[in-house]
């Protein structure tokens, strides 16, 4: 329920190509209650959330925004690959649109008061902005928001010197979780505004704040949320947001009120209020059947009007009947292979002929990010490379310890058994080797020669006892017998 007793924000989740489902949200929220937008303290958005809140912040038109999107998702599904071909520009397109729909004042009537969720490059935080010195900072910022890694591009953009990227991978639906924040979403999912599908799934997904029930709409509708689907879905989509604001209005009982504060008051009656809110329940119920969707479509703007009903007619001229003919369709799905490279060399030398001017500080920033995951790469090297050494060193210490003191000393061959290779083979570490041995010895006899008591006379005993065992045996002959 929308508290009355203060101040409301106004959140739109990133949804791609679904943007057009926010459009409808917003021409609702503008036709029927206009104080929403008016009074409302924030109006946040991420990725393509944050162009609809730019629309709706800064008065521009709505159904000219809407116009925009389809003509974008044409563009998209003319080519073999969609989005994906090498001559599909997003990022250009969306600043060419902005800079012919926004009002040249635009960034001083929503300082403070719009906030663009970004994502940072050097550590992936999430950022909210909220002040723009002019209007090309402000269209600059939706393109950062906007900006998908490898989609868009494999350079992200920057912002005030700063490089940033899709603000829904950190924060899809920006101050979701305060209460007197309206949230919308195309997914169907527990955000105010969003579609209510009649699925029994209890399972939730939540995808960086944004709520997502887990059904086959959800999965169709993720599905096409990079991928444009046909202009007839996107009508059917914004008629979708249109009665999912109408519903929420009715819900909250902000319905043709000229103040929120106004739209439940205590004094009316019980059965006064019943009646009321059953006279409004069926006046909305009227918009909502299906059968009258027709007649929603007449409270849209009229440029958006426009769009939608061009959006579902072919155009019937000559080239466009010889290309939707099954021999022409084969002949172009053959000629992929050779026209392809073709295309993509040409878009390659626009581009890189648009990248001129920004060549030296991009190659700056890749040099600074080369040279920080090198210095990082090597740090973790060292790290397991200085964990593992010690660890091996102090087990052979370990086991050294417990045995008993060698008789023997080691030898510079024992010791080596031990290294590896490359230690073996150091000639410096050979030559430390051999002096601790010549220490070791030392050590072991000045050990020995101080620590032994001998008693004053056990030398000589010792001496005349070895001197008499070491002179030869005289043998003795028989009397009477010379010797030999």
């Amino acid at each position: 329920m929308l508290p009355k007793d203060t101040k409301w924000n106004i959140s739109f989740a990133g949804c791609g190509f679904l943007g057009i489902y926010h459009i409808g949200v917003a021409s609702c929220l503008r036709e029927h209650a206009p104080f929403l937008v008016a009074n409302a303290k924030h109006i946040y958005g991420a990725s393509a959330g944050a162009l609809t809140a730019t629309a709706l912040a800064t008065g521009a038109c709505l159904g000219e925004a809407g116009a925009n999107i389809i003509d974008v998702s044409k563009e998209a599904r003319k080519r073999f690959l969609g989005p994906l071909h090498p001559s599909f520009n997003l990022v250009k397109i969306i600043r060419s649109c902005l800079l012919k729909t926004l009002p040249d004042d635009c960034h001083k009537c929503v300082n403070g008061r719009l906030g663009i969720s970004l994502t940072r490059v050097s550590d992936g935080e999430n950022v909210i902005i909220s002040q723009f010195n002019s209007k090309d900072e402000l269209i600059q910022a939706n393109v950062c928001s906007t900006f998908i890694p490898v989609y868009c591009g494999l350079i992200p953009p920057s912002f005030q010197g700063v490089r940033y990227v899709d603000g829904g991978i950190s924060d899809n639906l920006p101050l979701y979780e305060l209460k007197n924040t309206i949230t919308v979403s195309p997914f169907s999912g527990e955000s105010d505004i969003c579609p209510q599908d009649s699925s029994t799934n209890i399972h939730e997904l939540r995808v960086t704040n944004t709520s997502i029930q887990f059904n086959l709409r959800n999965l169709y509708r993720l599905s096409k949320a990079l991928f444009p689907p046909e202009p007839m879905v996107l009508r059917e989509m914004c008629k979708q947001g249109y009665r999912d604001g109408l519903r929420f209005l009715r819900r909250n009982g902000l319905l043709n009120h000229p103040n929120p504060l106004l739209a439940l008051p205590p004094t009316v009656p019980q059965h006064t209020q019943e009646e009321v809110v059953e006279a409004e329940r069926t006046r909305v119920e009227d918009h909502l059947q299906p059968h009258r969707e027709d007649h929603i479509l007449e409270h849209f703007p009229a440029r958006l009007n426009e769009a939608l009903l061009e959006a579902c007619v072919e155009p019937k001229d000559l080239m466009t009947t010889l290309s939707n003919m099954l021999p022409v369709r084969l002949a172009t799905a053959m000629m992929v292979p050779y026209t392809l490279p073709l295309e993509s060399a040409v878009s390659f030398t626009i581009r890189l002929l648009e990248w001129l001017p920004d060549v030296p500080e991009d190659i700056r920033w890749m040099k600074e990010q080369t040279g920080s995951i090198c210095q990082y790469l090597v740090m973790r090297a060292k790290r397991k490379l200085g964990d593992h050494l010690p660890s091996r060193l102090s087990e052979q210490v370990e086991l050294r310890r417990a045995q008993s003191l060698p008789s023997v000393p080691l030898s510079y061959a024992t010791y080596s058994e031990a290294l590896p290779n490359w230690l073996r083979n150091n000639l410096s570490l050979g030559d430390a080797m051999a002096k601790w041995e010549e220490c070791q010895r030392q050590l072991l006899l000045g050990l020995f020669c101080t620590n032994i008591a001998f008693p004053p006379d056990a030398l000589r005993m010792r001496v005349s006892a070895s001197s008499t065992s070491m002179e030869p045996a005289v043998p003795q002959h028989p009397p009477g017998l010379p010797p030999c």
